[in-house]
């Protein structure tokens, strides 16, 4: 769990990072006059990405905790370390939860739109307007370029996720192609497995057939060659009672 532990300083390096972060884009939206409307708008880009990627994490090291809580014996972790882990995984995930919060207060939200317009009034005062109405006309200008804007950059990210999502459909993709791949490999090598037994059989079939027939004609050869010594010895006792009894008729 050595990996498990660096991962968590990683975490918290990035939790110290997003709090910079939030308090350089509070500082940024109380005080029009000591930043610029791309500042304010990097500030913000970066702050959000860097929350969604610490709430990854985070899910990460969940799953990891439940993975060694089902077997705490094979990782060699009490429940004291345990619980630590998940003290950690707690208090990151509020310090998270008050940031995005506090981003998406709508007093703060007031407070972005009070700060854009006060910046583009600053960039709009510069310039000669030559009467009333025809500088609000600007100014409705510049404020529906500010709205295109971050309709832009939420698209951008919703492209961005659907990107993402793609890539992971495209890995899952090429692992089932893989995983199929192997399955045809294995079925056509059981395939040829069952034909090499199946000839391999039948090749036994035809020897045990052949080992039959050699055992009949062996058998028969013997009975033959049996029946051969009968007769034979037969003669040969006949001949002896003949010269018998010739010699007894002579004598």
């Amino acid at each position: 769990m050595v990996l498990r532990a660096e991962r968590e300083r990683e975490v918290q390096k990035a939790v110290n990072t997003a709090q910079g972060l939030f308090q350089r884009w509070t500082e940024l939206l109380q005080d029009p006059s000591i930043a610029t409307r791309e500042e304010i708008d990097w500030t913000t880009n970066e702050l959000r990405n860097n929350l969604r990627s610490i709430e990854w994490d985070l899910e990460d090291l969940d799953e990891t905790i439940s993975i060694v809580e089902a077997n705490p014996r094979k990782f060699n972790l009490d429940a004291t370390e345990l619980g630590v882990r998940k003290a950690f995984i707690t208090s990151t995930r509020q310090v998270v939860r008050e940031m995005k919060d506090q981003m998406s207060n709508s007093s703060m939200q007031a407070l972005a739109e009070r700060k854009n317009r006060q910046a583009l009034l600053g960039d709009s005062s510069s310039q000669s307007w030559s009467s009333g109405p025809d500088k609000y006309s600007r100014l409705d200008r510049e404020l529906q370029l500010a709205n295109s804007h971050f309709i832009e950059e939420q698209q951008a990210q919703q492209q961005l996720i659907v990107e993402q999502q793609d890539e992971q459909l495209e890995l899952v993709s090429g692992s089932i192609g893989v995983l199929k791949n192997m399955s045809q490999r294995i079925g056509g090598e059981l395939e040829e497995q069952a034909v090499m037994l199946d000839d391999f059989s039948h090749e036994l079939d035809s020897t045990h057939s052949r080992l039959d027939n050699v055992m009949k004609k062996l058998a028969k050869v013997s009975h033959m060659t049996s029946d051969r010594r009968q007769w034979c010895a037969i003669i040969v006792l006949f001949a002896i009672l003949l010269v018998v009894l010739i010699l007894f008729f002579v004598l």
